[in-house]
């Protein structure tokens, strides 16, 4: 991709003040991108406001149709148009046997990470389509390709997207726009270190030994670092990536088996 290039990319990152959102944002910023993100918690869309002023950056609950839809107005009203949109609301959802869990936080996790999803594609396609292009980059997870014991509505959540993903490729092809997902494996940092912490507690397991659990199921080993998922995003949205979409691509190391 040119300098030229990068710097043209209007690009929207859903869930985007921290995590692996922050990263994917961050990368598009460094290469000169406009970039505009949301997220939930106010205190962490304040501090990627002080650290790139020059993005677009608003408390927005993914979840909440009129909030989204005015956001993405605004987002409009700023760039002009949006050539990358990623898709990286979601949360952990409960950890345990499933018959333990109640509807609401079942409801939860499917609410954000496929409802959310749906809300902002809803409103950023008509705009691809009227450019007669875009990418669209979905981030599902490595258990949208695999079971996932005692977490059960993250791996609905991540099979939905999969589906969504293959699905809305094949719709909107014709109109020039490609549409991937990222499979994120375990992914060091705060949110894998929660995710562990719950799990031992509904299963009565170590930390120690979940976390070796995760490892030992991958063949590389280790953990992924936030910026692996940023460099894939990158390239799904550079021209290089051209005639890549309707793909599920992994970064986590090759995952061989359920824990």
């Amino acid at each position: 991709m040119t300098k030229d290039q990068q710097a043209a990319l209007r690009v929207v990152v859903s869930a985007a003040a921290d995590g692996i959102g922050r990263a994917i944002a961050e990368a598009f910023l460094r290469k000169g991108a406009q970039v505009a993100i949301f997220d939930l918690s106010e205190a962490a869309v304040t501090e990627f406001r002080k650290q790139h002023p020059e993005a677009l950056a608003e408390v927005v609950d993914v979840t909440d149709e009129p909030a989204v839809s005015a956001f993405f107005t605004r987002v409009l009203d700023r760039m002009g148009g949006i050539d990358v949109l990623v898709n990286n609301a979601g949360i952990a959802g409960p950890s345990g046997y499933l018959e333990d869990m109640a509807l609401a936080d079942w409801r939860g996790c499917l609410e954000v990470g496929v409802d959310g999803m749906f809300l902002c594609l809803k409103y950023a396609l008509p705009v691809m389509k009227q450019a007669g292009a875009g990418a669209i980059i979905n981030l599902a997870s490595t258990a949208g390709t695999w079971g996932y014991p005692m977490r059960t509505p993250y791996a609905a959540a991540k099979w939905a997207v999969v589906g969504l993903t293959k699905s809305l490729a094949g719709e909107v092809g014709m109109d020039g726009i490609r549409v991937n997902a990222i499979c994120p494996g375990a992914v060091a940092g705060d949110r894998m270190d929660r995710v562990i912490a719950a799990e031992a507690k509904a299963t009565g397991r170590s930390e120690g030994t979940i976390r070796d659990g995760y490892e030992s199921a991958v063949s590389m080993g280790c953990f992924v670092e936030k910026d692996d998922i940023a460099n894939m995003a990158l390239f799904l949205a550079d021209p290089a990536s051209r005639y890549v979409s309707g793909q599920i691509i992994a970064v986590d190391g090759n995952t061989e088996r359920v824990r």
